[in-house]
């Protein structure tokens, strides 16, 4: 088992994450609705340049180009037969490019092997079980493994079957599993689940437990700190919290997405996180290497300060959903709540009940 991760936290405040894979790859060509992890055979030193420029940028963990890599996903692209060949690919390139990091440097490089979110729904809303999902997600995660991932990375969840069995797939690995669910639904995620949920649910319920876990992409910075915020009153004093926000909010221009958040914004964003507790910190949708850049110097020598309210939120990174406002100002009752849902949960042989509480 790679024990590098645990090392690097060992000796270091905090580690920063990467930013974003897809917006990047866009803007170094690759066409909308095309899958980005064919490009792991198409063009290599396309995401090995990319792997390199977040690591010039200050980036400690580098995730894999197999966001969509499994099954699932890949069928949609009619390559769902090569989900054992382009995972592999993945980590490797971005094996290569650590360790000629390690050798060049002596910087030490985590690689994290992305997992995403099947695309499919687990019953009793659809079709999947929660036995075969964690089947695809075992077959991508150990041909990560192969490739020499670190660390399996799950992210963008937001359904708690869905997030179980990406975890117990990726734990098939030995390795450390890492997991971050998307609040972008009114401070919950699109099913329903909280931030407080969420941190009950990976450090009491999740097999194997993750070694740390968090939020990603969602709705902008403002909306990702809250969230932290909100999770804070149910983590432990030694929990590993990792926030990856978009760059900003969404926007198109000549029928492209951009996203509007200036280097200034991610440092506020990155510092704010750093003050909720997270020791994981990076950047998802619309952050580019420059961006990272600007949250490395950022956060390089910062002493964290007090967990930021809710008037420093939104004067400096902006709005939040009435959701996630309405659980910053009733932090007590949204605890309360988690706590009675984790009571339910153990009347139940430790399963919460999906949503959680109203």
């Amino acid at each position: 088992m790679s024990d590098r991760l645990a090392r690097l936290l060992a000796e270091r405040p905090y580690l920063l994450a990467d930013g974003a894979t897809g917006t990047n790859l866009f803007d170094a060509g690759l066409a909308s609705g095309d899958a980005p992890e064919l490009w792991n055979v198409e063009f290599p030193e396309r995401i090995e340049t990319l792997h390199r420029d977040m690591i010039a940028a200050g980036a400690d963990i580098i995730l894999t180009n197999s966001f969509g890599g499994s099954r699932y996903r890949l069928k949609l692209h009619k390559a769902e037969a090569r989900v054992a060949e382009l995972n592999e690919l993945a980590a490797r390139i971005a094996r290569r490019i650590a360790d000629e990091t390690l050798a060049k440097t002596g910087r030490e490089i985590v690689v994290a092997g992305d997992i995403g979110p099947s695309g499919e729904l687990f019953e009793p809303l659809g079709p999947l079980t929660i036995a075969e999902g964690t089947e695809a997600f075992a077959e991508q995660a150990l041909a990560l493994a192969r490739g020499g991932a670190d660390i399996m990375w799950v992210e963008t969840m937001s359904s708690k079957d869905e997030l179980a069995a990406a975890v117990a797939g990726a734990g098939q690995t030995g390795l450390p599993v890492v997991c971050t669910l998307t609040f972008d639904t009114n401070g919950r995620t699109m099913m329903g689940v909280t931030p407080a949920e969420v941190a009950i649910l990976c450090r009491e319920q999740l097999q194997p437990r993750p070694v740390a876990y968090g939020a990603n992409c969602g709705t902008g910075p403002a909306e990702l700190v809250a969230t932290l915020v909100n999770m804070a009153g149910m983590t432990g004093p030694n929990d590993v919290i990792v926030a990856k926000g978009n760059c900003g909010v969404p926007y198109y221009v000549d029928g492209k997405i951009k996203y509007d958040g200036t280097p200034e914004l991610m440092s506020e964003y990155a510092r704010l996180a750093r003050d909720t507790g997270a020791r994981i910190i990076g950047g998802c949708c619309g952050t580019s290497p420059a961006h990272l850049a600007a949250i490395r110097a950022a956060l390089d020598g910062y002493q964290p300060g007090a967990k930021p309210d809710l008037a420093t939120i939104i004067a400096k990174l902006g709005k939040i959903s009435a959701g996630a406002e309405h659980q910053i100002c009733g932090t007590h009752g949204e605890a309360a709540d988690a706590a009675a849902a984790r009571r339910r949960g153990r009347r139940r042989g430790g399963q919460l009940e999906a949503g959680g509480s109203a």
